[in-house]
């Protein structure tokens, strides 16, 4: 069945991981797109915070992000889109998980950047629940770095970003960080929405 891997690992760590969640055609397809558009120079800094207050500071979050859009009548981007609009149907479906929209954006972390220990909830706004990250590396090895590293209550584990691996947890219940990279690190990040506001 489609996503069984994803949710029933959730299920039984807190933690869903899929490794091959897109197919190596369309993670080709994604590396292609995020690199031209870093080439291109339509990423920017990313930053921590809600929309009302960002704070940048590459000491806390080093990667540049660009949003995927629709809007951008892009081929790989809307097959990304395609496979999570499936997956919300999907979870909503057999879970009643009450997902209502997403946001998605490509990330990029150049070598000796890194994201220090952090929840994906804002604590003002409670929309977000669940986190969703695919990667986009191929070739990985464990000398490039870059692992998302999760913190469990007493114990951590780390989580390679190998190409078309897609990792899924609940956005306020995992805090984690990305362990510094040695190469370009380049993955999609989102998080699937509900209306709930604090």
């Amino acid at each position: 069945m489609p996503y069984e891997k994803l949710i029933q690992s959730y299920v039984d760590d807190q933690l869903g991981i899929d490794v091959n969640f897109i197919s190596q055609e369309l993670a080709l397809s994604l590396n292609k797109r995020l690199v031209d558009v870093f080439n291109t120079h339509k990423m920017v800094q990313a930053g921590t915070g809600n929309k009302a207050a960002v704070h940048i500071d590459q000491l806390l979050r080093g990667d540049t992000i660009f949003w995927l859009d629709r809007t951008h009548e892009n081929a790989s981007e809307n097959a990304f889109l395609d496979i999570i609009d499936a997956f919300v149907l999907h979870l909503n479906a057999t879970c009643y998980a009450g997902i209502t929209g997403y946001e998605f954006h490509f990330a990029r972390y150049e070598e000796g950047s890194f994201y220090t220990k952090h929840f994906d909830r804002f604590e003002q706004n409670g929309d977000r629940a669940f986190s969703m990250i695919t990667y986009l590396n191929p070739n990985w090895v464990l000398s490039d770095g870059g692992e998302l590293c999760i913190h469990y209550p007493t114990t951590v584990t780390n989580i390679a970003p190998e190409n078309c691996k897609c990792v899924f947890f609940k956005s306020d219940e995992l805090e984690h960080e990305v362990l510094i990279t040695n190469v370009p690190r380049l993955s999609i990040t989102g998080w699937l929405k509900t209306n709930k506001i604090f």
